[in-house]
């Protein structure tokens, strides 16, 4: 069976890590060191925290899958994915078609009528309308 290489990798230097003290319950050991941890993933800015464990390994590992499966690294990810395989590239082209196949129209004078892109202007009272034929 062939194995795949990966399209990208997370590495340590994705990530910030930051140790805090655990608070409730625990004991002395818990009230006492730094076991909380969160992890955070700079180019998603996806983060995950955890002070289940008296462990920081164990607080490390959770606080790394947390991060791992919230939304915005998820979204990240698959954006990454998409913009690496060049499956980005094909969307934007696909969209750039359809909209050149959307129509414009603007109303004047209560009748909607169809204009091109280079019609229209951002102030709407430089907007030339000699061009069209309104019937009164």
């Amino acid at each position: 069976m062939k194995t795949q290489d990966p399209v990208f990798s997370i590495t340590r230097n994705d990530l910030d890590w930051s140790y805090t003290r655990g608070t409730g319950a625990g004991g002395q050991k818990r009230n006492k060191t730094s076991s909380a941890v969160h992890c955070t993933h700079r180019p998603s800015g996806a983060h995950g925290y955890s002070e289940a464990s008296r462990s920081q390994l164990e607080n490390r590992q959770e606080a790394f899958r947390k991060m791992a499966e919230s939304d915005r690294f998820q979204r990240w990810a698959k954006f990454e994915y998409q913009r690496r395989t060049g499956e980005l590239l094909e969307a934007e082209r696909r969209l750039e078609q359809e909209l050149r196949r959307i129509k414009i129209e603007v109303k004047i004078d209560g009748k909607w009528t169809e204009v091109t892109a280079d019609q229209l202007v951002d102030d709407p009272d430089l907007f030339d309308t000699s061009f069209l034929t309104v019937e009164k």
